[in-house]
């Protein structure tokens, strides 16, 4: 059979409507596809679990499915019902919080007057035209939050239903994976899903890990300052570092405003730079240790992915572009035709770099992942 070359203007053009193609389909089957892909991350890092389960306990593969599962959700459960209690204490001291508040905005109003010469009046009124606006818009705001709420409750089911059946038919899977590729590429693929498997599955421990340790630094950091609701504020810190650079300054926000209400500018300064002290270790120490560095997505498109992801499924987006960008650069390493592409992903080499060891005490040490 006669190879056909096409120019690389056809090609460039069959590239990019293919990604159209996937991008539009990927909207189209959000419900199901944002479910299924976090439910592979989760059946990865499930696996080992399942695993022993069957061998040491000589669970059926059915029932260890469904026991990790249970465990999972046991895991997340506790971790909400923390978060519920601690949102209760802040709860409770509401009305001391608006009336904070109140006074915080008087100031800044004041400041206001003083520095850009704009009466009270003319800022009451603002607000005010702000508020009704917002009325208007409140049937909409409403129908938007119950939509969420509904939707976020279909993906938990789907989540969990997927996380099992992925775990249960992993064999399936795999053998569907080996079978679709001709016999010379077995061996390849064989490679591959091995070598998604250990990554992924160590990224997501590693990010569990850093996301604890973040949160025990940023606990302990404010309550040195003694900065009211450190437990609740440590917390958000720690869940919303998963999400890659924007989630950081997303709980900054949420510890800033908090801090602002319940302790006066000064104490909030000083929750902006404890924030940025964490992060900075948090970026050069806690990352190459915990999560390793066996698969690096420099920061463009790594920044480029939570962007699209955003764009295409929200939140979950933002997660799992990661993990995922991950994925295709581990296979366009392994095929020759696309090795230039997991250059692109990939950070910039650096050759015969020495890891760095750090000791804690005379037989302890951690030393930086490859």
């Amino acid at each position: 059979m006669k190879n056909i070359s096409l120019p690389f203007y056809t090609k460039l053009a069959m590239v990019l409507f293919a990604i159209i193609c996937l991008g539009y389909l990927a909207i189209l089957g959000q419900t199901i596809l944002a479910p299924l892909l976090t439910s592979f991350l989760l059946a990865l890092l499930l696996l080992p679990l399942a695993n022993f389960l069957e061998r040491k306990w000589r669970f059926k593969r059915s029932m260890a499915s469904i026991v990790s599962v249970v465990l999972m959700i046991a895991f997340i459960s506790g971790v909400m019902y923390f978060l519920a209690n601690q949102l209760s204490d802040l709860w409770e001291d509401w009305p001391l919080l608006k009336k904070q508040a109140e006074t915080s905005f008087h100031d800044v109003q004041n400041w206001i007057s003083n520095t850009f010469n704009v009466n009270a009046h003319k800022q009451i009124d603002y607000l005010k035209e702000s508020a009704a606006s917002a009325l208007a818009t409140s049937a909409t705001v409403l129908g938007v939050t119950l939509m969420t709420v509904s939707s976020t409750l279909l993906f938990l089911s789907f989540l969990l239903l997927f996380t099992f059946f992925i775990l249960n038919y992993r064999r399936v899977l795999f053998t569907f994976l080996t079978s679709v590729f001709e016999e010379k590429h077995t061996q390849k693929v064989s490679e591959i899903v091995q070598r998604i498997q250990y990554i992924i599955k160590k990224y997501i421990t590693g990010l569990f890990i850093q996301m604890l340790i973040v949160t025990l630094l940023m606990v302990f950091v404010l309550w040195a300052l003694n900065v009211k609701y450190a437990m609740l504020l440590g917390l958000i810190a720690g869940m919303f570092n998963i999400i890659p650079y924007i989630g950081i300054f997303t709980a900054l926000l949420i510890s800033v405003l908090i801090t602002f209400a319940t302790a006066g500018a000064a104490k909030m300064l000083l929750v902006i730079v404890a924030f940025v002290a964490v992060h900075a270790v948090d970026g050069n120490v806690l990352m190459p240790l915990v999560v390793g560095s066996k698969v690096k997505i420099n920061a463009l498109f790594a920044f480029i992915g939570i962007v699209v992801g955003e764009m295409i499924w929200g939140i979950s987006g933002m997660f799992l572009c990661i993990p995922y960008l991950a994925m295709l650069k581990i296979i366009f390493d392994r095929v020759d035709q696309l090795k230039p592409w997991g250059i692109l992903l990939g950070g910039e080499e650096k050759p015969n770099k020495k890891r760095r060891v750090y000791r804690i005490t005379k037989n302890i040490k951690l030393e930086e992942q490859e």
